[in-house]
């Protein structure tokens, strides 16, 4: 079996999505995810000028050769780009494996080691009655762990909330879901930590006191703190029993990390934005986070994120992925089949996507009563609909970016 057709797919039902197809001499097929939002166009040039060329003739069943491949012959490694790209091959041949075996990608990674995976949903309000209210349509849509983002007095519009008003033209699309905004140019928002650090703790007293202590509670601080910043915020909230705090602080100083945990108990999550197996090997060999939130899509694929949590389980900490919208239904279908086969899975980030993007991408997964399960279809259990997807052209859009009250840009 030989690699004879790549593609690179563009499409933006309800935002944009980069996929790579890969169709094999006897026309099995294998798609990967290679979003990186706001920057998406130049993950396509990568693919579509270096990548596909190099895939046409080779052997799909080589996974691990293809990624030592196209990871060391690049001589310039890592970064979201080309991890984006290597990610999307990665992804691609697996499904194909799968495919080819019959059997889900799951199966191939050792077998299930649960029955259903734990999701968590994003609840927010600008203030309370708002987030309240967000919590129990949670709640009803089955989820058993929420996250908690809120307003802030005298901010006017902060990351996560679902309610903040966008640039015109992105009226009707939930902020939180999709803050990469349409538009030529990056909308501005505002930031202050010291208003921040003595307003959350109030808000999660309050959210405890509404909803009792059972219900698992998580937090994004979005890497906006200093490391005293965030070691203060964890101790503050070390009262209402987070799941966990996650991004308390910017990761490339992961040197940090091991200043916020000498002052707080409370667990902390981190690596949304690491590209590579080696931006976690400090923070878990010194055992400075609990829970990994690599992405699939930017970390290289199911290959790397396999190893890294195999390199986790033996220091106790589990698996906690990064699950926007931003990842498409084919990368989070790539991190479901991880979660189900090893053993240290944590829990799954869960933002569910929009009805048209769920037309374009056909779907074997399922969510019931909170839990997740990739589905037994072979492979990724994912199929993309050519036809629907060219219904939806690329349209540019930028994350929002912070300035602080004097005009410092910072963190958003």
């Amino acid at each position: 079996m030989k690699i004879e057709k790549a593609e690179v797919i563009v499409t933006s039902p309800d935002r944009n999505f980069v996929t790579l197809k890969i169709t094999t001499d006897d026309g099995i097929t294998g798609l990967g995810d290679a979003t990186v939002n706001g920057r998406e166009l130049a993950v396509v040039t990568y693919l579509s000028e270096y990548i596909v060329p190099q895939l046409i003739g080779r052997d799909p069943s080589r996974i691990e050769d293809a990624w030592q491949f196209f990871y060391r012959s690049a001589y310039w490694r890592r970064g979201p780009i080309t991890m984006a790209a290597i990610a999307a091959v990665d992804m691609a041949l697996w499904d194909i494996k799968g495919k080819a075996a019959g059997m889900p990608v799951y199966q191939l990674l050792g077998g299930a080691s649960r029955e259903k995976m734990m999701a968590y949903g994003h609840a927010s309000g600008k203030e309370l009655p708002e987030l309240f209210d967000s919590i129990r349509h949670h709640q009803e849509l089955g989820y058993r762990s929420i996250r908690v983002q809120t307003g802030v007095p005298g901010l006017e519009s902060i990351y996560g909330i679902a309610s903040n008003k966008g640039l015109p033209g992105n009226e009707g699309v939930r902020y939180d879901h999709e803050p990469a905004q349409r538009g030529k140019l990056p909308a501005q928002e505002d930031w202050d930590t010291r208003s921040y650090l003595r307003h959350l703790p109030t808000v999660f007293e309050a959210v405890r006191n509404e909803f009792g202590p059972d219900l698992p509670l998580l937090h994004d601080g979005h890497h906006r703190m200093t490391p005293m910043q965030a070691a203060k915020l964890g101790k503050s909230l070390e009262p209402y029993d987070l799941f966990w705090l996650e991004d308390c602080t910017p990761a490339e100083n992961q040197e940090a990390l091991r200043l916020v945990r000498q002052h707080t108990t409370t667990p902390l999550a981190i690596g949304e934005i690491f590209n590579t197996v080696w931006d976690f090997q400090s923070l878990i060999k010194e055992q400075l986070i609990d829970y990994v939130r690599a992405a699939s899509t930017h970390f290289g694929g199911i290959s790397p994120l396999k190893k890294v949590m195999d390199y986790a389980a033996m220091y106790q900490i589990k698996s906690g992925f990064h699950g926007p919208t931003d990842i498409s239904p084919v990368g989070f279908a790539a991190q479901l089949h991880v979660g189900l086969a090893i053993h240290n899975y944590g829990i799954q980030e869960y933002m569910q996507h929009g009805d048209k993007t769920n037309a374009v991408f056909a779907q074997s997964m399922t969510f019931e009563d909170g839990y997740l399960h990739p589905g037994n279809n072979p492979g990724l259990g994912v199929e993309l609909d050519v036809d629907e997807a060219g219904k939806y052209p690329y349209e540019t859009a930028y994350l929002p970016y912070n300035r602080l009250a004097d005009g410092t840009v910072h963190d958003w």
